[in-house]
Formats: structure tokens, C-alpha cells, sequence
């Protein structure tokens, strides 16, 4: 019953707000736009597609609003105008009452909140969609926020979920034109990652592994400050990390009036990003300005926060790999590299003729090329990259889709930061550099330092596996038998190459040890 009158009253709002016009297209079939355009009748006269679009999401509930938020960046399937209005979703929300904030985290942790902690703020710190934060200060005097899950959100969004993929199949039933949106493939990627970020433990999880990657090197551990996790008071529903002090990173006037330099932090913003892209593989993909903090503590003074990790990317090394030679080729206008590089990789179909895509990507990209560099947007050049690929079969990577939607936060806030911000030339040396460590004898001898625990363990045996292996396939114990005389009978040639090998192994670990 529930679920039918959810439906009725989803219908209700899209149709209230007109959001059946935004389906009418010229690829649509003459039925379909008729159904349209006559129950579009029933809406306001006057639509503001974007503005309509983005209420909508709102009267919805959370689900929807956190789908708007995952839409903001997807350029590539949504006209622009409504994806900067789908930005405003990340605004702050009303909040729960502070009673179920205190019995959802008594019931979570099967103990009074006075126990918990030494003291808890009624008063929420801020509150999102899904979840809201307060500050607290637990038994040994540390401060700390405490995130909350809102109550039912989970069995709340897995109904709307459910909804969401029925209702993709009226849309793509009755708007022939709907597969490029790829519905289906936009909510099961949603539906992951959402469960994921609902997930607190998770999320947990997420902030203390990108704590751990910057603060196993002291540079790196001054650039970004993570904070720790409470764990004895973290849940999957409950979240309790060390309180954060800073200045949001869109207050420009307040980072500059307390000495704050910003061109030193938009060098620094886009340093940091690339460090968690390229060496770590594992970045924060939800760096709008909520999320961003500059710290103005005297020991930390110019370090940045980060906040929000329930949303991360990961890249595997050959992802890492392919997307640094695609850009150092596009700062070159290599474009037959970039082409060959798609389809060594996978990202587009193996029996793609090399210069058709070749001529596609220079298309687009060279009127792109003829703007001052500057202006030049490698989130958007991204953006367009994945277009022209759609039309040679690319695969939906969700991976390459966080890191274009984060490139385009982060690029717009070091615009903030440095409007004279040059992105290309501030991310060209450090890819050139990170291109060149991965090839020749640097490269081999951190791969070799690597696997010389694995290698000390198994070339020891592996004279006994070899003979083992050949005795199960059925060799002849003859033919081992005439191998071993000849080892003998040239001994003095097998004893010079095994000295030289020594020689050549000893020399190698001399020189990574």
C-alpha cells in the first residue's frame, strides 16, 4: 500500500512540476510526445526546467535529493543549466528533532548518552540529506562531532530505490530517446555508491585510510589534515570523529584577512588532489566547499581539512597509468596516442579503427585548444573526452566519472582561490615527473624491491616445484636423467653462470637495500 501511494504522489510532483516536458524530444515517437505534452497540462504554466527540476528532488525526500546531488556533475548526460542548478542541493537541510538524535545513538550503542559522552550539543552543527552532525566532548576531554544517520533512511531509500527503477522503465517505454540517458546503469551506479556513503563504518573506514596515507609522510601530513576516528563510539549508524577547527574554503575575504596567501592554496589544493589520485589511487570525491576547510591553528596554520568521506574513487594502477599518458598526450596534442591509449585500455571497443576515433577527439578538442591556456579546463576537457567516446561504444567507467566530477570541484575552487590559476601548467610537470618514475630502471628497481619478500621465499623451492611439476605431467625420469649428465659434463659453464647471476642479484640488492 505503501508503495503505491509513494508512487502516486512521486507521478504527483513530476508531473506539478512539469518535469514530463523536459522528456519531449524529437527523437521521441508521436504517442509518447501526445502523452507528454497532455498530462504536462496539468502543470504550472510558467517552468523554469532547472529550477522545476531541482524542487521537485527537493519535495521528494533524501533519496532524491542525494540523486540531484550525484546529477550536479554529470554534464555529460544533463544539459549545464540544470546541473548548476542541481548544485544548490548541497545546501543545508532541516534537521531532526535532537530527541531522535539521542535515542537513535542510545539504541545504537545500548547506553545512556551521558555515559557516552561528557557532553553532547542538542543543537545540530549541520545537516545533510541523510545524516546531520554535533559537536560533543567525550569522557577524556577531546572534542569531537558526532555524524547521525536520520532515522529509517535506510529501509526509506531502498523503497524509493525500487520505485526509481520501475518508474525508468515507463520513462524508457514511453521516450525512445531515454538510452542515452542510460537510466538503469545511472541508478544501479547510484543505488552503490549511495549504500556505501549511508554506510558510517564505511565511511569510517574511507577517512581513516586517506589519514593514514598522508600522515605516513611528514610533507604530506603538513598539506592535509584528516581527522581521527573515535572508534569505540562509530557505528554503521553512528559516526564520532575529532572536531575540526578552519575557515570553509569559499571564504575568501576571511582566509585572506587572517595572512592566509590564496595563490599558495590553490597551488597547493591541486597538489594534494593529484598526490591522492596518482600515488595513493584513492581520493576524496566529494570536495565541494562544505567538505573543505584551511585550518588557522598556529601549529597547523595554512593546512588543509578535509570532512565527508563517504564518497571516495579508486583507481587501479593501469587506470592511474593510462589517464596520466591521456593528459600528457593531450598537453602535446598527441591525439593518435589518446586514441590508441582508449583502446589499450579497454575504454572503448577493441575493433575501434584507430584514426576514426583519432579524428573524432581532434574535432572536438582542437577549437577547444584555440582558447588561451588559462581558461582550459582539464575537468572539462574530460567531459568532452567521454562524450566523443560514448559514440565509439565507451563503457560507463564509474571511477573515471567521480574523478572528472571531483577535477571539476576542485578546479572550480582553485579558480576561487587564484583566478589566474593555470591548471595545465600546474599539473604538467607533476604528471611528466610521475610518467617517468613508472618507466626504465627506477621503475624496475622499486617493482623488483617490492617482490624481493616474495622472491626470497620462492626461488629457494623452486628447483623441487619444477622437478614436481614435470613428474605430474608425465615426463620420463630418463630425460631428467640425460639432462642432469649434461649438467654435469658442463659444469664449469653452469658454476660461471650461477656466480655471474649472484653477482648481478647481489649487486641489485646492494643497491635497494
Amino acid at each position: 500500500m505503501y508503495s503505491i501511494a509513494r508512487l502516486i504522489y512521486i507521478i504527483f510532483i513530476a508531473i506539478r512540476h512539469g518535469l514530463p516536458q523536459l522528456l519531449i524530444s524529437s527523437g521521441s515517437s508521436r504517442i509518447s510526445n501526445f502523452f507528454i505534452k497532455m498530462i504536462s497540462s496539468f502543470s504550472r504554466d510558467e517552468i523554469d526546467r532547472a529550477k522545476s527540476f531541482r524542487l521537485a528532488l527537493e519535495k521528494l525526500g533524501p533519496l532524491f535529493v542525494k540523486l540531484g546531488q550525484s546529477l550536479s556533475g554529470r554534464n555529460d548526460l544533463l544539459p549545464d543549466d540544470i546541473t548548476l542548478e542541481l548544485a544548490v542541493l548541497y545546501d543545508k537541510v532541516s534537521p531532526f528533532s535532537s530527541n531522535e538524535v539521542i535515542s537513535c545513538i542510545e539504541n545504537s550503542f545500548g547506553k545512556p548518552i551521558d555515559i557516552l559522552f561528557l557532553s553532547f550539543n542538542e543543537i545540530p552543527a549541520a545537516a545533510a540529506s541523510v545524516a546531520q552532525v554535533h559537536f560533543a566532548t567525550i569522557h577524556d576531554g577531546r572534542e569531537v562531532a558526532v555524524k547521525v544517520l536520520r532515522p529509517g533512511i535506510l529501509e526509506l531509500i531502498d523503497r524509493d530505490l525500487a520505485l526509481l527503477r520501475f518508474l525508468s522503465k515507463i520513462i524508457n517505454f514511453f521516450w525512445s530517446d531515454s538510452n542515452r540517458l542510460k537510466l538503469k546503469e545511472v541508478i544501479d551506479e547510484f543505488d552503490k555508491y549511495l549504500h556505501k556513503e549511508i554506510d558510517l563504518k564505511c565511511e569510517a573506514a574511507n577517512c581513516s585510510q586517506i589519514r593514514s596515507n598522508f600522515n605516513s609522510d611528514p610533507q604530506r601530513k603538513e598539506m592535509l589534515i584528516v581527522p581521527n576516528i573515535i572508534w569505540d563510539l562509530t557505528n554503521s549508524s553512528v559516526l564520532t570523529m575529532e572536531r575540526m577547527y578552519g575557515i570553509p574554503i569559499n571564504q575568501i575575504d576571511n582566509l585572506r584577512n587572517v595572512g592566509l596567501n590564496t595563490s599558495d592554496l590553490a597551488y597547493r589544493g591541486i597538489h594534494i588532489f593529484l598526490l591522492q589520485v596518482f600515488e595513493d589511487g584513492f581520493f576524496h570525491a566529494d570536495m565541494h566547499p562544505g567538505n573543505i576547510y584551511i585550518s588557522y591553528d598556529r601549529n597547523t596554520f595554512g593546512s588543509y581539512i578535509a570532512l565527508d568521506f563517504g564518497i571516495v574513487g579508486c583507481l587501479s594502477d593501469s587506470d592511474k597509468n593510462y589517464l596520466a599518458q591521456n593528459l600528457v598526450a593531450f598537453f602535446h596534442k598527441d591525439y593518435k596516442s589518446v586514441a590508441k591509449l582508449h583502446i589499450e585500455s579497454g575504454w572503448v571497443s577493441r575493433d575501434t579503427i584507430v584514426e576514426d576515433l583519432e579524428s573524432s577527439i581532434r574535432t572536438v578538442c582542437e577549437p577547444y585548444f584555440g582558447k588561451p591556456l588559462s581558461e582550459l579546463s582539464i575537468g572539462k576537457l574530460l567531459l568532452k573526452l567521454f562524450q566523443v567516446s560514448r559514440s565509439f561504444n565507451m563503457e560507463v567507467q564509474s571511477q573515471l566519472v567521480l574523478l572528472q566530477k571531483t577535477l571539476l570541484n576542485v578546479e572550480s575552487l582553485g579558480i576561487q582561490l587564484d583566478p589566474t590559476l593555470n591548471l595545465w601548467e600546474t599539473a604538467k610537470p607533476y604528471l611528466e615527473k610521475w610518467l617517468r618514475s613508472k618507466v626504465g630502471f627506477y621503475a624496475f628497481s622499486s617493482s623488483l624491491k617490492n617482490e624481493a619478500l616474495k622472491l626470497s621465499t620462492i626461488l629457494p623451492v623452486m628447483p623441487r616445484l619444477l622437478h614436481d611439476s614435470l613428474l605430474y605431467k608425465g615426463l620420463d625420469i630418463r630425460i631428467l636423467e640425460e639432462l642432469a649428465r649434461n649438467v654435469r659434463n658442463n659444469k664449469s659453464i653452469i658454476v660461471l653462470s650461477i656466480i655471474t647471476n649472484i653477482l648481478i642479484i647481489s649487486l641489485i640488492l646492494l643497491y635497494l637495500y
